[in-house]
Parts: structure tokens; sequence; C-alpha cells
């Protein structure tokens, strides 16, 4: 006597794993990241090119590294939670529109289906199996129509946690040079810029794009930024104290 044919129930089963892409730690770690490198950068160009003296350049990005932490760690912590109470709101619409209209729903469910691919039969014996189970109905018809499991929601807590710590560490990489005694413009703007091409290059690991093309990228944001605050210094610099 053979034995069953086993069919796979899961990834792993096939051998391969699919990263996180729902938006949680790495989407706010790596925007964290981007957004501290280029925001301190451009405080760096603009205050130096103003004429300021390196420890008012080291005082204004510790003030812009603080404020921006936070900020962004609120920010994420917000942007998260709502996304994922807007989830939870269509479920339970789904399941509502389920209980006063389950046929209605059933024939979209398995149009979802047919559009997909499926023949015409196929789907509406498909849908109709689903719709045994309302609860399971519900869920399905968010995934298809919204493209998100909302049973698979990010964390509001990781993505504030990930997006405070990495908007830190790119908020301090312009400032080494003045921290370390340096007191030339120009290393932190390269320090700056050499922080953007790296972080870049790293982001590009969790994508398809080149490393070195990732990288250019980010440092042209943030050669754009410094740009602007740099142009902002030089024409309001008066005054400031050296």
């Amino acid at each position: 006597m053979t034995n069953p044919t086993l069919i796979p129930s899961g990834p792993a089963e096939v051998g391969h794993t699919h990263a996180d892409v729902s938006g949680g730690a790495l989407r706010a770690s790596v925007f964290g990241a981007m957004d501290g490198l280029v925001t301190n950068i451009a405080l760096v160009a603009g205050v130096g090119a103003a004429g300021a003296a390196p420890r008012y350049i080291v005082l204004t990005g510790l003030a812009g590294l603080v404020a921006g932490a936070f900020s962004m760690a609120m920010g994420e912590y917000t942007s998260v939670r709502t996304q994922n109470e807007q989830v939870d709101r269509e479920w339970a619409k789904e399941s509502a529109e389920i209980g006063a209209n389950a046929a209605a729903e059933e024939r979209e469910l398995a149009a979802m289906f047919a559009n997909m691919g499926m023949t015409e039969a196929t789907a509406a014996q498909a849908a109709r199996d689903i719709h045994g189970d309302p609860e399971q109905a519900a869920l399905v018809h968010v995934t298809q129509e919204l493209g998100l499991d909302p049973r698979d929601k990010p964390s509001p807590r990781v993505a504030a946690i990930s997006s405070f710590v990495t908007f830190s560490l790119g908020a301090v990489v312009p400032l080494l040079p003045f921290l370390l005694g340096f007191t030339s413009l120009a290393a932190g703007l390269l320090v700056g810029g050499l922080g953007l091409f790296i972080a870049g290059g790293l982001a590009s690991l969790a994508t398809v794009m080149p490393w070195w093309l990732s990288g250019l990228r980010q440092l042209a944001f943030g050669a754009l930024a410094a740009s602007a605050t740099y142009a902002v210094g030089m024409l309001l610099g008066v005054g400031v104290p050296g």
C-alpha cells in the first residue's frame, strides 16, 4: 500500500519563505534612518553656511536629533495604529454585509475568483464553500479587496521604537566630525553623505535594486536637501554668532 501524496500546506514545505512586507519594522527603520541622515545633513549645511561656530552646529544637530526622533516615533505609532484600526473597521464592515446580504457577497467573491483565472464553475463553488463559514468569508473578502491580511497587522509599538532608534543613529552621523573636535563643515557633509550612501546600499538588500544605485539615490536626495538649506543659510546668515 502506497502512502498518500502529501500536499504542501505552507511556504516552508516548498522550500521558501517571504520577508515581512506588511509595513512594520523594516519600513519604519529605513524611513527613520534616511530621515535622520537627511534632516541633520540639511541642518548642518544650513547652520554651517550661515557662519555658525561648530558648537552651535552641534547644538542645532542634537536638538534636531531629539525632536526628530520623538516626532518620528509618535508619527509612526499613530500612523500604523490608525491603519490597523481602519483594517479592523473594514473587516467588521464585511462581516455586517455578509450577515445582511450573504448571496450578493458570495456572488461578489465568485466574480473576484473568476477574475483571478478560475473558471466560473470553480469560482462559484469556491465562493460557496468559503461562505459556509461567515467569519472565514469576511476574512477572505477583506484580504481580496484590500490586499491585506487583517490577522497579520504591523505593530505600532515596534514601528515607533524602530523609527526612534534608526532616526537617532542616522541623525548623529553628520555630527560625528564636530563631536570628535573637527571644525570643518565639509567634513560633516562628507561623513553625512557617506552615511547616506551606505544606508541606501544596505536598504537595497531587501529589494531588487543594485546596492550602488540605491546608495546614489539616497545620496542625491540628501544633496538636494543640503543644497536648499545651504542656500538659505548663505542668504540669511548675517549676524549668526561665530
